[in-house]
Protein backbone atom coordinates (compact mmCIF):
# COMPACT_ATOMS: atom_id res chain seq x y z
CA UNK A 1 0.00 0.00 0.00
CA UNK A 2 1.51 3.58 -1.09
CA UNK A 3 1.88 6.50 1.72
CA UNK A 4 -1.04 8.39 -0.03
CA UNK A 5 -3.82 5.42 0.45
CA UNK A 6 -2.61 4.95 4.15
CA UNK A 7 -2.92 8.64 4.83
CA UNK A 8 -6.27 8.84 2.88
CA UNK A 9 -7.09 5.77 5.45
CA UNK A 10 -6.33 7.52 8.56
CA UNK A 11 -7.59 10.58 8.07
CA UNK A 12 -11.01 8.91 6.99
CA UNK A 13 -10.52 7.54 10.72
CA UNK A 14 -9.40 10.47 12.48
CA UNK A 15 -12.53 11.90 10.45
CA UNK A 16 -15.03 9.26 12.14
CA UNK A 17 -13.60 9.02 15.50
CA UNK A 18 -14.03 12.45 15.76
CA UNK A 19 -17.30 12.92 14.45
CA UNK A 20 -18.13 10.24 17.36
CA UNK A 21 -16.40 12.03 19.64
CA UNK A 22 -18.71 14.93 18.88
CA UNK A 23 -21.82 13.09 18.68
CA UNK A 24 -20.66 11.48 22.26
CA UNK A 25 -19.77 14.92 23.30
CA UNK A 26 -23.46 16.15 22.70
CA UNK A 27 -24.68 13.02 23.70
CA UNK A 28 -23.76 14.05 27.44
CA UNK A 29 -24.54 17.77 27.37
CA UNK A 30 -27.69 16.96 26.90
CA UNK A 31 -27.52 14.09 29.38
CA UNK A 32 -26.37 16.36 31.92
CA UNK A 33 -29.22 19.39 31.25
CA UNK A 34 -31.62 16.73 31.32
CA UNK A 35 -30.23 15.40 34.92
CA UNK A 36 -30.00 19.51 35.90
CA UNK A 37 -33.58 20.10 34.59
CA UNK A 38 -35.02 16.91 36.74
CA UNK A 39 -32.88 17.64 39.91
CA UNK A 40 -34.34 21.20 39.92
CA UNK A 41 -37.99 19.61 39.55
CA UNK A 42 -37.54 17.27 42.18
CA UNK A 43 -35.96 20.06 44.27
CA UNK A 44 -39.53 22.35 43.46
CA UNK A 45 -41.52 19.52 44.33
CA UNK A 46 -39.96 18.94 47.74
CA UNK A 47 -39.81 22.57 48.28
CA UNK A 48 -43.81 22.87 47.56
CA UNK A 49 -44.84 19.65 49.69
CA UNK A 50 -42.22 21.24 52.63
CA UNK A 51 -44.35 24.21 52.55
CA UNK A 52 -47.56 23.06 51.97
CA UNK A 53 -47.56 20.59 55.18
CA UNK A 54 -45.63 23.91 56.74
CA UNK A 55 -48.68 26.09 56.52
CA UNK A 56 -50.82 24.84 58.46
CA UNK A 57 -48.85 25.40 61.67
CA UNK A 58 -48.06 29.05 60.16
CA UNK A 59 -52.54 29.30 59.93
CA UNK A 60 -52.62 28.81 63.58
CA UNK A 61 -49.76 30.92 65.00
CA UNK A 62 -51.57 34.18 62.81
CA UNK A 63 -54.81 33.00 65.02
CA UNK A 64 -53.21 32.89 67.89
CA UNK A 65 -51.34 36.35 67.25
CA UNK A 66 -54.99 38.05 66.05
CA UNK A 67 -56.95 36.73 69.06
CA UNK A 68 -54.45 38.27 71.59
CA UNK A 69 -56.56 39.78 74.37
CA UNK A 70 -55.87 43.33 74.51
CA UNK A 71 -55.04 42.74 78.30
CA UNK A 72 -51.77 40.22 77.07
CA UNK A 73 -50.99 42.63 74.35
CA UNK A 74 -47.84 44.00 76.29
CA UNK A 75 -46.84 40.40 77.56
CA UNK A 76 -43.50 39.69 76.77
CA UNK A 77 -44.72 36.05 75.44
CA UNK A 78 -47.70 37.28 73.65
CA UNK A 79 -45.05 39.75 71.86
CA UNK A 80 -42.58 36.59 71.17
CA UNK A 81 -45.47 35.02 69.43
CA UNK A 82 -45.88 37.71 67.17
CA UNK A 83 -42.17 38.48 66.54
CA UNK A 84 -42.01 34.63 65.79
CA UNK A 85 -44.90 35.00 63.55
CA UNK A 86 -43.20 38.15 61.61
CA UNK A 87 -39.87 36.08 61.22
CA UNK A 88 -41.87 33.08 59.60
CA UNK A 89 -42.98 35.40 57.33
CA UNK A 90 -40.58 37.25 56.47
CA UNK A 91 -38.42 34.06 55.67
CA UNK A 92 -41.06 32.45 53.60
CA UNK A 93 -41.02 36.02 51.85
CA UNK A 94 -37.69 35.35 51.38
CA UNK A 95 -38.07 31.93 49.57
CA UNK A 96 -40.82 33.20 47.40
CA UNK A 97 -43.87 32.18 49.66
CA UNK A 98 -46.44 35.09 48.92
CA UNK A 99 -49.78 35.47 50.42
CA UNK A 100 -52.56 35.71 47.73
CA UNK A 101 -54.48 39.24 48.82
CA UNK A 102 -58.28 38.28 49.32
CA UNK A 103 -59.73 41.35 51.22
CA UNK A 104 -63.54 41.31 51.62
CA UNK A 105 -64.53 43.17 48.49
CA UNK A 106 -62.00 41.75 45.85
CA UNK A 107 -63.49 39.86 42.92
CA UNK A 108 -63.41 35.90 43.24
CA UNK A 109 -61.30 34.36 40.95
CA UNK A 110 -60.96 30.67 40.71
CA UNK A 111 -57.42 30.68 39.85
CA UNK A 112 -56.58 31.55 43.08
CA UNK A 113 -59.43 31.36 45.54
CA UNK A 114 -61.18 28.10 46.33
CA UNK A 115 -65.13 29.21 47.26
CA UNK A 116 -66.51 27.20 50.38
CA UNK A 117 -69.70 29.04 50.80
CA UNK A 118 -71.50 31.19 47.89
CA UNK A 119 -74.19 32.98 47.88
CA UNK A 120 -76.93 34.79 45.06
CA UNK A 121 -73.86 36.09 42.29
CA UNK A 122 -71.08 34.54 43.95
CA UNK A 123 -68.77 37.03 42.36
CA UNK A 124 -67.16 39.09 45.21
CA UNK A 125 -65.33 38.25 48.57
CA UNK A 126 -67.41 38.36 51.54
CA UNK A 127 -64.75 37.06 53.93
CA UNK A 128 -61.73 34.82 54.16
CA UNK A 129 -61.53 31.85 55.55
CA UNK A 130 -58.08 30.48 55.37
CA UNK A 131 -54.93 32.56 54.08
CA UNK A 132 -54.08 31.15 50.24
CA UNK A 133 -50.14 31.17 48.97
CA UNK A 134 -48.05 31.48 45.96
CA UNK A 135 -44.92 29.84 45.77
CA UNK A 136 -42.91 31.64 42.99
CA UNK A 137 -45.90 32.74 41.48
CA UNK A 138 -47.79 29.60 41.26
CA UNK A 139 -50.42 28.77 43.76
CA UNK A 140 -49.51 26.27 46.12
CA UNK A 141 -52.83 26.58 48.42
CA UNK A 142 -56.30 28.83 47.03
CA UNK A 143 -57.49 31.40 49.84
CA UNK A 144 -60.40 29.96 51.49
CA UNK A 145 -63.07 32.39 50.60
CA UNK A 146 -67.09 33.02 51.40
CA UNK A 147 -68.58 34.80 48.38
CA UNK A 148 -71.81 36.41 47.75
Amino acid sequence: MNKKKEVEIDNTQVAELTADLQRLRADFENYRKNIDREKALLMDASARRTLINFLPALDDIERATAHVPDSLAEDPWAQGVTSINKRLETTLASLGVKKIESKPGTKFDPNLHEAVQSGENGEKIVAELRTGYTLNGEVIRPTMVNVD
